[in-house]
Protein backbone atom coordinates (compact mmCIF):
# COMPACT_ATOMS: atom_id res chain seq x y z
CA UNK A 1 0.00 0.00 0.00
CA UNK A 2 1.02 3.59 -0.53
CA UNK A 3 2.67 4.59 2.75
CA UNK A 4 1.92 8.31 2.49
CA UNK A 5 -1.75 8.11 1.66
CA UNK A 6 -2.95 9.30 5.06
CA UNK A 7 -0.58 12.26 5.31
CA UNK A 8 -2.04 15.66 4.75
CA UNK A 9 -0.34 17.89 2.16
CA UNK A 10 1.58 20.90 3.43
CA UNK A 11 0.80 23.28 0.58
CA UNK A 12 -2.06 25.58 1.65
CA UNK A 13 -3.97 25.22 -1.61
CA UNK A 14 -3.63 21.46 -1.73
CA UNK A 15 -4.64 21.29 1.91
CA UNK A 16 -7.90 22.95 0.81
CA UNK A 17 -8.33 20.22 -1.79
CA UNK A 18 -7.66 17.58 0.84
CA UNK A 19 -10.27 19.10 3.14
CA UNK A 20 -12.74 19.15 0.26
CA UNK A 21 -12.19 15.42 -0.10
CA UNK A 22 -12.69 15.03 3.67
CA UNK A 23 -16.16 16.52 3.21
CA UNK A 24 -16.92 14.47 0.10
CA UNK A 25 -16.65 17.42 -2.27
CA UNK A 26 -14.80 15.81 -5.17
CA UNK A 27 -15.61 18.57 -7.72
CA UNK A 28 -14.35 21.20 -5.27
CA UNK A 29 -11.12 19.28 -4.75
CA UNK A 30 -10.60 19.00 -8.51
CA UNK A 31 -11.12 22.74 -8.96
CA UNK A 32 -8.36 23.45 -6.44
CA UNK A 33 -6.10 20.80 -7.99
CA UNK A 34 -6.52 22.30 -11.45
CA UNK A 35 -5.72 25.79 -10.19
CA UNK A 36 -2.63 24.84 -8.20
CA UNK A 37 -1.10 21.93 -10.14
CA UNK A 38 1.48 24.12 -11.89
CA UNK A 39 2.93 25.56 -8.68
CA UNK A 40 2.53 22.91 -5.98
CA UNK A 41 5.11 20.17 -5.29
CA UNK A 42 4.63 17.28 -7.66
CA UNK A 43 4.54 14.69 -4.87
CA UNK A 44 1.71 16.52 -3.11
CA UNK A 45 -0.27 16.97 -6.33
CA UNK A 46 0.05 13.23 -6.86
CA UNK A 47 -0.94 12.55 -3.26
CA UNK A 48 -4.18 14.51 -3.54
CA UNK A 49 -4.85 13.17 -7.04
CA UNK A 50 -4.53 9.60 -5.75
CA UNK A 51 -7.19 10.22 -3.17
CA UNK A 52 -9.46 11.99 -5.67
CA UNK A 53 -9.01 9.17 -8.18
CA UNK A 54 -9.93 6.61 -5.55
CA UNK A 55 -13.10 8.55 -4.80
CA UNK A 56 -13.94 8.66 -8.51
CA UNK A 57 -13.23 4.95 -9.02
CA UNK A 58 -10.29 5.59 -11.41
CA UNK A 59 -8.01 2.79 -10.27
CA UNK A 60 -5.44 3.32 -13.03
CA UNK A 61 -4.98 6.97 -12.11
CA UNK A 62 -4.91 6.15 -8.40
CA UNK A 63 -2.11 3.63 -8.87
CA UNK A 64 -0.08 5.99 -11.07
CA UNK A 65 -0.56 8.85 -8.61
CA UNK A 66 0.45 6.74 -5.63
CA UNK A 67 3.58 5.60 -7.45
CA UNK A 68 4.52 9.19 -8.28
CA UNK A 69 3.89 10.41 -4.74
CA UNK A 70 6.25 7.70 -3.48
CA UNK A 71 8.94 8.37 -6.13
CA UNK A 72 8.38 11.91 -7.47
CA UNK A 73 11.91 12.18 -8.86
CA UNK A 74 11.58 9.27 -11.32
CA UNK A 75 10.79 10.00 -14.96
CA UNK A 76 8.86 6.77 -15.54
CA UNK A 77 6.48 7.53 -12.67
CA UNK A 78 6.12 11.10 -13.94
CA UNK A 79 5.23 9.83 -17.39
CA UNK A 80 2.82 7.16 -16.14
CA UNK A 81 1.03 9.73 -14.01
CA UNK A 82 0.83 12.21 -16.89
CA UNK A 83 -0.45 9.52 -19.25
CA UNK A 84 -3.17 8.47 -16.79
CA UNK A 85 -4.21 12.08 -16.21
CA UNK A 86 -4.63 12.66 -19.95
CA UNK A 87 -6.61 9.45 -20.29
CA UNK A 88 -8.91 10.43 -17.45
CA UNK A 89 -9.61 13.92 -18.76
CA UNK A 90 -7.46 16.02 -16.42
CA UNK A 91 -4.56 17.00 -18.73
CA UNK A 92 -3.82 20.11 -16.67
CA UNK A 93 -2.52 17.80 -13.92
CA UNK A 94 -0.38 15.94 -16.43
CA UNK A 95 1.57 18.93 -17.75
CA UNK A 96 3.96 19.55 -14.79
CA UNK A 97 4.80 15.86 -14.47
CA UNK A 98 5.35 15.36 -18.19
CA UNK A 99 7.39 18.55 -18.40
CA UNK A 100 9.70 17.28 -15.68
CA UNK A 101 9.94 13.87 -17.36
CA UNK A 102 10.94 15.52 -20.62
CA UNK A 103 13.60 17.55 -18.81
CA UNK A 104 15.09 14.31 -17.53
CA UNK A 105 14.77 12.34 -20.79
CA UNK A 106 14.80 15.02 -23.53
CA UNK A 107 15.33 12.42 -26.25
CA UNK A 108 12.05 10.62 -25.51
CA UNK A 109 9.58 11.03 -28.36
CA UNK A 110 6.78 9.42 -26.33
CA UNK A 111 7.11 11.90 -23.46
CA UNK A 112 7.21 14.79 -25.93
CA UNK A 113 4.08 13.59 -27.73
CA UNK A 114 2.15 13.00 -24.53
CA UNK A 115 3.07 16.46 -23.26
CA UNK A 116 1.91 17.98 -26.55
CA UNK A 117 -1.35 16.04 -26.27
CA UNK A 118 -1.87 17.44 -22.76
CA UNK A 119 -1.20 20.97 -23.98
CA UNK A 120 -3.61 20.51 -26.88
CA UNK A 121 -6.42 19.26 -24.70
CA UNK A 122 -5.97 22.28 -22.49
CA UNK A 123 -6.03 24.58 -25.53
CA UNK A 124 -2.44 25.66 -24.79
CA UNK A 125 -1.29 25.40 -28.38
CA UNK A 126 1.39 28.08 -28.15
CA UNK A 127 3.16 26.09 -25.41
CA UNK A 128 2.95 22.98 -27.57
CA UNK A 129 4.64 24.95 -30.37
CA UNK A 130 7.38 26.08 -28.00
CA UNK A 131 8.25 22.61 -26.79
CA UNK A 132 8.17 21.12 -30.31
CA UNK A 133 10.16 23.98 -31.89
CA UNK A 134 12.92 23.50 -29.32
CA UNK A 135 13.44 20.00 -30.77
CA UNK A 136 12.73 20.73 -34.43
CA UNK A 137 15.97 19.24 -35.75
CA UNK A 138 15.11 15.84 -34.27
CA UNK A 139 11.40 15.73 -35.08
CA UNK A 140 10.02 12.84 -37.07
CA UNK A 141 7.69 13.94 -39.85
CA UNK A 142 4.80 11.92 -38.37
CA UNK A 143 3.49 12.70 -35.96
CA UNK A 144 5.92 15.32 -34.63
CA UNK A 145 6.25 17.77 -37.52
CA UNK A 146 2.53 17.45 -38.17
CA UNK A 147 1.91 18.32 -34.50
CA UNK A 148 4.11 21.39 -34.84
CA UNK A 149 2.23 22.55 -37.94
CA UNK A 150 -1.14 21.83 -36.35
CA UNK A 151 -0.41 23.61 -33.09
CA UNK A 152 1.11 26.56 -34.93
CA UNK A 153 -2.13 26.82 -36.89
CA UNK A 154 -4.26 26.52 -33.77
CA UNK A 155 -2.24 29.24 -32.05
CA UNK A 156 -2.70 31.61 -34.99
CA UNK A 157 0.80 31.40 -36.49
CA UNK A 158 -0.02 30.82 -40.15
CA UNK A 159 3.54 31.48 -41.32
CA UNK A 160 5.01 28.71 -39.16
CA UNK A 161 2.09 26.37 -39.89
CA UNK A 162 2.51 26.74 -43.64
CA UNK A 163 6.29 26.31 -43.43
CA UNK A 164 6.01 23.09 -41.44
CA UNK A 165 3.17 21.84 -43.62
CA UNK A 166 5.23 22.49 -46.75
CA UNK A 167 7.94 20.22 -45.34
CA UNK A 168 5.31 17.47 -45.26
CA UNK A 169 3.97 18.15 -48.77
CA UNK A 170 6.39 15.87 -50.59
CA UNK A 171 4.69 12.49 -51.18
CA UNK A 172 7.78 10.91 -49.68
CA UNK A 173 6.81 12.57 -46.41
CA UNK A 174 3.34 11.02 -46.30
CA UNK A 175 2.68 9.05 -43.09
CA UNK A 176 3.48 5.35 -43.28
CA UNK A 177 0.85 4.65 -40.65
CA UNK A 178 -2.51 5.24 -42.31
CA UNK A 179 -4.06 6.23 -38.98
CA UNK A 180 -2.54 9.67 -39.61
CA UNK A 181 -4.13 10.18 -43.03
CA UNK A 182 -7.30 11.83 -41.66
CA UNK A 183 -5.12 14.22 -39.64
CA UNK A 184 -3.13 15.08 -42.77
CA UNK A 185 -6.30 15.72 -44.77
CA UNK A 186 -7.81 17.81 -41.99
CA UNK A 187 -4.72 20.00 -41.79
CA UNK A 188 -4.68 20.49 -45.57
CA UNK A 189 -8.33 21.53 -45.43
CA UNK A 190 -7.65 23.99 -42.61
CA UNK A 191 -4.83 25.66 -44.53
CA UNK A 192 -6.97 25.83 -47.67
CA UNK A 193 -9.71 27.49 -45.65
CA UNK A 194 -7.17 29.92 -44.19
CA UNK A 195 -6.04 30.90 -47.68
CA UNK A 196 -9.60 31.61 -48.80
CA UNK A 197 -10.63 33.37 -45.58
CA UNK A 198 -7.57 35.64 -45.69
CA UNK A 199 -9.05 37.36 -48.75
CA UNK A 200 -11.76 38.94 -46.60
CA UNK A 201 -10.76 38.47 -42.96
CA UNK A 202 -7.67 39.63 -41.04
CA UNK A 203 -7.12 36.33 -39.18
CA UNK A 204 -5.58 38.26 -36.32
CA UNK A 205 -5.89 37.66 -32.60
CA UNK A 206 -9.41 39.09 -32.37
CA UNK A 207 -10.86 37.64 -35.58
CA UNK A 208 -13.19 35.06 -34.05
CA UNK A 209 -15.28 34.66 -37.19
CA UNK A 210 -12.28 34.11 -39.45
CA UNK A 211 -10.62 31.56 -37.18
CA UNK A 212 -13.90 29.75 -36.57
CA UNK A 213 -14.05 29.16 -40.31
CA UNK A 214 -10.41 28.07 -40.55
CA UNK A 215 -10.73 25.55 -37.74
CA UNK A 216 -14.00 23.87 -38.59
CA UNK A 217 -15.41 25.27 -41.82
CA UNK A 218 -18.10 27.09 -39.84
CA UNK A 219 -19.41 30.52 -40.80
CA UNK A 220 -20.31 32.35 -37.59
CA UNK A 221 -23.35 34.57 -38.06
CA UNK A 222 -23.36 36.90 -35.06
CA UNK A 223 -20.86 38.16 -32.49
CA UNK A 224 -21.61 38.87 -28.86
CA UNK A 225 -21.44 42.59 -28.01
CA UNK A 226 -20.40 41.86 -24.41
CA UNK A 227 -16.91 41.46 -22.96
CA UNK A 228 -15.18 41.79 -26.30
CA UNK A 229 -12.08 43.50 -24.89
CA UNK A 230 -11.99 41.08 -21.94
CA UNK A 231 -11.04 38.22 -24.25
CA UNK A 232 -14.47 37.01 -25.33
CA UNK A 233 -13.92 38.36 -28.89
CA UNK A 234 -17.56 37.80 -29.82
CA UNK A 235 -18.37 34.74 -27.71
CA UNK A 236 -21.16 34.67 -25.16
CA UNK A 237 -20.64 33.25 -21.69
CA UNK A 238 -23.94 32.65 -19.85
CA UNK A 239 -26.87 33.57 -22.06
CA UNK A 240 -30.63 33.47 -21.75
CA UNK A 241 -31.46 33.20 -25.42
CA UNK A 242 -34.26 35.14 -27.08
CA UNK A 243 -36.50 34.92 -30.11
CA UNK A 244 -34.78 38.08 -31.33
CA UNK A 245 -31.40 36.33 -31.40
CA UNK A 246 -32.91 33.26 -33.07
CA UNK A 247 -34.35 35.41 -35.86
CA UNK A 248 -31.12 37.36 -36.28
CA UNK A 249 -29.19 34.11 -36.67
CA UNK A 250 -31.65 32.81 -39.28
CA UNK A 251 -31.51 36.03 -41.27
CA UNK A 252 -27.74 35.81 -41.30
CA UNK A 253 -27.97 32.19 -42.46
CA UNK A 254 -30.16 33.41 -45.33
CA UNK A 255 -27.55 36.05 -46.22
CA UNK A 256 -24.77 33.42 -46.18
CA UNK A 257 -26.72 31.12 -48.51
CA UNK A 258 -27.25 34.02 -50.94
CA UNK A 259 -23.58 35.12 -50.77
CA UNK A 260 -22.27 31.61 -51.46
CA UNK A 261 -24.79 30.82 -54.18
CA UNK A 262 -26.19 27.82 -52.30
CA UNK A 263 -29.84 27.25 -53.20
CA UNK A 264 -31.47 24.69 -50.90
CA UNK A 265 -34.89 23.31 -51.69
CA UNK A 266 -36.15 22.37 -48.22
CA UNK A 267 -35.56 22.64 -44.48
CA UNK A 268 -35.04 19.31 -42.73
CA UNK A 269 -36.64 19.20 -39.27
CA UNK A 270 -34.68 17.40 -36.56
CA UNK A 271 -36.69 15.40 -33.98
CA UNK A 272 -35.77 17.23 -30.75
CA UNK A 273 -38.25 19.93 -29.71
CA UNK A 274 -35.77 22.83 -29.66
CA UNK A 275 -34.55 22.09 -33.18
CA UNK A 276 -38.08 21.43 -34.45
CA UNK A 277 -39.18 24.90 -33.29
CA UNK A 278 -36.21 26.61 -34.89
CA UNK A 279 -36.56 24.55 -38.08
CA UNK A 280 -40.15 25.67 -38.56
CA UNK A 281 -39.04 29.29 -38.14
CA UNK A 282 -36.16 28.74 -40.59
CA UNK A 283 -38.52 27.40 -43.23
CA UNK A 284 -40.57 30.58 -42.98
CA UNK A 285 -37.53 32.89 -43.06
CA UNK A 286 -35.96 31.06 -46.01
CA UNK A 287 -39.23 30.62 -47.89
CA UNK A 288 -38.78 26.84 -48.12
CA UNK A 289 -40.96 23.83 -47.36
CA UNK A 290 -40.21 21.88 -44.18
CA UNK A 291 -40.07 18.13 -43.91
CA UNK A 292 -38.71 15.60 -41.39
CA UNK A 293 -34.97 14.93 -41.44
CA UNK A 294 -34.21 11.75 -43.38
CA UNK A 295 -30.42 11.68 -43.36
CA UNK A 296 -28.10 12.66 -46.20
CA UNK A 297 -30.45 14.56 -48.49
CA UNK A 298 -28.85 16.84 -51.10
CA UNK A 299 -30.11 20.39 -51.12
CA UNK A 300 -31.57 20.47 -47.61
CA UNK A 301 -30.86 22.85 -44.75
CA UNK A 302 -30.70 20.87 -41.50
CA UNK A 303 -31.52 23.22 -38.63
CA UNK A 304 -30.43 22.46 -35.05
CA UNK A 305 -30.89 24.65 -32.03
CA UNK A 306 -27.95 23.16 -30.11
CA UNK A 307 -26.16 20.03 -31.34
CA UNK A 308 -25.10 19.03 -27.83
CA UNK A 309 -28.77 18.99 -26.84
CA UNK A 310 -29.55 16.92 -29.94
CA UNK A 311 -26.89 14.43 -28.84
CA UNK A 312 -28.94 13.68 -25.73
CA UNK A 313 -32.19 13.13 -27.63
CA UNK A 314 -33.55 9.85 -28.93
CA UNK A 315 -31.57 8.85 -32.06
CA UNK A 316 -29.36 11.90 -31.45
CA UNK A 317 -25.97 10.13 -31.65
CA UNK A 318 -27.08 8.27 -34.77
CA UNK A 319 -28.18 11.52 -36.43
CA UNK A 320 -24.93 13.28 -35.54
CA UNK A 321 -22.88 10.41 -36.95
CA UNK A 322 -24.80 10.71 -40.21
CA UNK A 323 -24.21 14.45 -40.36
CA UNK A 324 -20.44 14.17 -40.18
CA UNK A 325 -20.22 13.62 -43.94
CA UNK A 326 -23.13 15.42 -45.51
CA UNK A 327 -24.74 15.08 -48.90
CA UNK A 328 -23.79 17.50 -51.70
CA UNK A 329 -25.40 20.86 -51.08
CA UNK A 330 -26.65 19.83 -47.64
CA UNK A 331 -26.12 22.58 -45.05
CA UNK A 332 -26.11 22.13 -41.28
CA UNK A 333 -27.07 25.25 -39.32
CA UNK A 334 -26.72 25.31 -35.54
CA UNK A 335 -28.20 28.30 -33.77
CA UNK A 336 -26.20 28.08 -30.53
CA UNK A 337 -22.88 26.22 -30.39
CA UNK A 338 -20.96 25.65 -27.16
CA UNK A 339 -17.37 26.89 -27.48
CA UNK A 340 -16.20 25.32 -24.20
CA UNK A 341 -17.65 21.90 -25.06
CA UNK A 342 -17.82 21.70 -28.87
CA UNK A 343 -20.33 19.26 -30.37
CA UNK A 344 -19.18 16.09 -32.08
CA UNK A 345 -19.92 17.57 -35.51
CA UNK A 346 -19.05 21.07 -36.71
CA UNK A 347 -21.94 22.92 -38.34
CA UNK A 348 -21.53 24.80 -41.62
CA UNK A 349 -23.31 27.81 -40.16
CA UNK A 350 -23.62 28.84 -36.51
CA UNK A 351 -25.75 31.65 -35.16
CA UNK A 352 -23.72 32.33 -32.01
CA UNK A 353 -21.13 30.81 -29.68
CA UNK A 354 -21.95 30.35 -26.00
CA UNK A 355 -20.63 28.76 -22.84
CA UNK A 356 -24.01 28.07 -21.27
CA UNK A 357 -27.38 28.85 -22.84
CA UNK A 358 -31.05 28.65 -21.91
CA UNK A 359 -33.47 28.41 -24.83
CA UNK A 360 -36.14 31.13 -25.09
CA UNK A 361 -38.92 28.62 -24.42
CA UNK A 362 -37.15 26.73 -21.61
CA UNK A 363 -37.58 27.30 -17.88
CA UNK A 364 -35.73 30.53 -17.17
CA UNK A 365 -34.51 32.70 -14.34
CA UNK A 366 -36.34 35.96 -13.69
CA UNK A 367 -36.07 38.80 -11.22
CA UNK A 368 -39.23 39.41 -9.19
CA UNK A 369 -40.50 42.90 -8.38
CA UNK A 370 -39.10 42.56 -4.87
CA UNK A 371 -35.65 41.72 -6.27
CA UNK A 372 -35.82 37.99 -5.58
CA UNK A 373 -34.65 35.53 -8.22
CA UNK A 374 -37.36 33.17 -9.41
CA UNK A 375 -38.12 30.84 -12.29
CA UNK A 376 -40.52 31.16 -15.17
CA UNK A 377 -42.03 27.86 -16.33
CA UNK A 378 -41.12 26.35 -19.67
CA UNK A 379 -43.28 27.38 -22.63
CA UNK A 380 -45.25 24.28 -23.61
CA UNK A 381 -47.16 25.82 -26.50
CA UNK A 382 -47.12 23.95 -29.83
CA UNK A 383 -43.86 24.30 -31.76
CA UNK A 384 -45.57 26.18 -34.60
CA UNK A 385 -46.80 28.92 -32.25
CA UNK A 386 -43.32 29.52 -30.84
CA UNK A 387 -41.82 29.44 -34.35
CA UNK A 388 -44.28 32.17 -35.36
CA UNK A 389 -43.08 34.24 -32.42
CA UNK A 390 -39.50 33.88 -33.70
CA UNK A 391 -40.36 35.06 -37.20
CA UNK A 392 -42.20 38.08 -35.74
CA UNK A 393 -39.31 39.03 -33.43
CA UNK A 394 -37.00 42.06 -33.66
CA UNK A 395 -33.56 41.10 -35.09
CA UNK A 396 -31.96 44.45 -34.22
CA UNK A 397 -28.64 43.74 -32.48
CA UNK A 398 -28.16 44.51 -28.81
CA UNK A 399 -25.91 47.51 -28.18
CA UNK A 400 -24.00 45.50 -25.58
CA UNK A 401 -21.52 47.03 -23.16
CA UNK A 402 -19.74 49.24 -25.69
CA UNK A 403 -16.63 47.06 -25.88
CA UNK A 404 -17.35 45.36 -29.20
CA UNK A 405 -16.80 46.79 -32.67
CA UNK A 406 -19.75 47.01 -35.02
CA UNK A 407 -20.66 43.77 -36.80
CA UNK A 408 -22.36 44.83 -40.04
CA UNK A 409 -23.84 42.18 -42.29
CA UNK A 410 -21.38 42.84 -45.11
CA UNK A 411 -18.45 41.59 -43.00
CA UNK A 412 -20.14 38.20 -42.85
CA UNK A 413 -21.23 38.15 -46.49
CA UNK A 414 -17.81 39.31 -47.72
CA UNK A 415 -16.23 36.38 -45.89
CA UNK A 416 -18.92 34.00 -47.16
CA UNK A 417 -18.31 35.11 -50.75
CA UNK A 418 -14.54 34.70 -50.35
CA UNK A 419 -14.81 31.16 -49.00
CA UNK A 420 -17.63 29.92 -51.24
CA UNK A 421 -15.27 27.49 -53.01
CA UNK A 422 -14.05 25.88 -49.77
CA UNK A 423 -17.32 25.94 -47.78
CA UNK A 424 -19.35 22.72 -47.44
CA UNK A 425 -16.34 20.52 -48.12
CA UNK A 426 -15.15 17.39 -46.41
CA UNK A 427 -15.98 15.79 -43.04
CA UNK A 428 -16.68 18.18 -40.22
CA UNK A 429 -14.81 17.17 -37.08
CA UNK A 430 -16.24 18.96 -34.08
CA UNK A 431 -13.64 17.76 -31.59
CA UNK A 432 -10.09 18.09 -32.82
CA UNK A 433 -7.53 15.46 -31.83
CA UNK A 434 -3.79 15.22 -32.22
CA UNK A 435 -4.10 11.64 -33.38
CA UNK A 436 -3.59 8.24 -31.78
CA UNK A 437 -2.55 7.87 -28.17
CA UNK A 438 1.15 6.95 -27.80
CA UNK A 439 2.54 3.92 -26.04
CA UNK A 440 2.32 3.65 -22.26
CA UNK A 441 6.12 3.37 -22.02
CA UNK A 442 8.42 6.26 -22.86
CA UNK A 443 11.56 4.28 -23.57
Amino acid sequence: MFSRKNRRPKSPELLKAWESLDSGDLPGALRVLRASAGEAPLAEVAQVTARAAAAAGFDDLRQAAEALAARPERAQEQYDFGYACVERGVPVLAIPALGEALRQVPQSAAVLRELVTAYEREGRHREAVTVLSAREETLADWPDRYLLAYNALMSGDLVLARHQHDLLSDPAADPEDQVWLPARDRQRAMLQRAASAAQASPLDGSDLRGWQYVMGGTLLGTLSPFGFDAGMNGRYAWLQDSCDLCLRGLLRLKAVLEATGVRPDAVALLPDRDSHILGLAAAEVLGLPARPFEGAEPGTVVVAHDLNELAGAERGPEILAGLRERAPGQVLHEHASCWTDPPAVAADSVGLLHQHLTAPWAERMRLDEDGEVGQTPADDRPAAEIAAEITAADPTPDEGDGSAPADPLDRLTDLASAVADTWLRGPRDGLRSAGPVPSSRFA
